[in-house]
């Protein structure tokens, strides 16, 4: 116990100050994303290294120590969460195209899978769910605080299901992982002064992703999948809406927009800061009935209130007019549009 309070202590101190100092790097190297709004600013975008490097040093610290020591699925979940944190920089530095970046996640995952010794189907759609829940959370990687926040709550929430099935060593991970990234909030919070970027929005959104089908794999199918869904109802409504969306107005799914859930909450009138909010409360309220399907609390049945909720969501927020709308007197939407397509 008081180790993982001082390795999470550890993590998010030193989460913000390499946050901090990298974005000095980046703004003498370029790394930066470009701000919509009146100024039109630049903000560096390297913090994604800051949590991936911190995570993986205190994990090791721990490990090396015999402190916190890593079982051999852990442990390859790591190296391959590393792996995609790598392909996610190089991304960042010159565009690798989203089928390099497909197969490469497809492969990491495969990896996780075969280690956790899933059969053959589940393992087939445990690695699609991982790679397209990865890909997601670049996705709403758009907006100021909101990743960071909803995969604080994810981490948290994730960590105490692996604690209640008896994986200490996941748990430890993932602590560590929403520690890192609360340092990281600490300079990404509205005005944001640093993002993620491609390496750490992937890096994270592996590990969750990964780390939620090891919690679950033992598990029923309705109950397991309900709570894979629950503890990412967030990003998975927003890769929903944002697939419709643009299908309907026959927009490339691919190329960037401000047509994400955060851009329809601030032209419903919320703050950047509402935004972050409201998202981080919903991924809440996933990951506690993930934990309640995950230790058998709620019934089966109970899978399916995400899932309508998350429908009701997508199909209300559809109606919020984003493309080609500007309002007079309306404030520009301040978001952060990366440089390659999401």
């Amino acid at each position: 116990m008081s180790y993982g309070i001082a390795a999470a202590a550890t993590a998010l101190l030193v989460a913000s100050a390499l946050t901090a100092l990298l974005r000095l790097v980046a703004l003498r190297t370029g790394f930066t994303v470009r701000r919509i709004g009146r100024t039109g600013r630049r903000t560096p975008r390297l913090g994604g290294a800051a949590v991936a490097t911190v995570t993986a040093a205190v994990t090791a610290v721990g490990a090396s120590t015999g402190l916190a020591p890593l079982d051999s699925g852990t442990l390859t979940l790591l190296i391959a969460a590393g792996a995609v944190a790598a392909l996610g920089f190089l991304d960042d530095v010159r565009p690798v195209g989203a089928r390099a970046r497909v197969v490469v996640e497809a492969g990491a995952a495969t990896f996780v899978v075969h280690a956790a010794q899933l059969g053959f189907l589940v393992g087939a759609l445990a690695v699609l769910w991982i790679v397209f829940v990865t890909n997601a959370c670049r996705l709403i990687d758009t907006s100021d605080g909101v990743l960071g926040t909803v995969a604080v709550v994810t981490a948290l929430g994730l960590s105490a299901c692996a604690t209640a099935a008896g994986l200490g060593p996941l748990a430890a991970v993932l602590g560590v992982l929403a520690a890192a990234l609360t340092g990281f909030l600490m300079h990404n919070w509205y005005p944001a002064r640093m993002h993620l970027g491609g390496c750490g929005a992937l890096f994270t959104g592996f590990l969750l992703a990964s780390a939620a089908v090891l919690v679950n794999a033992g598990a029923e199918a309705l109950p397991g999948a309900g709570s894979l869904f629950a503890v990412t109802v967030v990003v998975t409504a927003d890769a929903a809406l944002v697939a419709v969306s643009r299908r309907r107005a026959g927009r490339p799914l691919l190329q960037g927009g401000a047509d994400h859930i955060a851009h329809r909450l601030r032209r419903l009138g919320l703050t950047p800061t509402g935004v972050a909010v409201v998202l981080g409360v919903a991924s809440l309220a996933g990951a506690v009935t993930a934990l309640l399907l995950h230790d058998g609390t709620l019934g089966p049945l109970a899978a399916l209130w995400p899932v309508c909720a998350a429908a009701g969501s997508v199909a209300g927020l559809l109606r919020v007019p984003v493309y080609g709308v500007r309002r007079r007197g309306h404030r520009p939407v301040r978001t952060a549009v990366v440089d390659v397509a999401r």
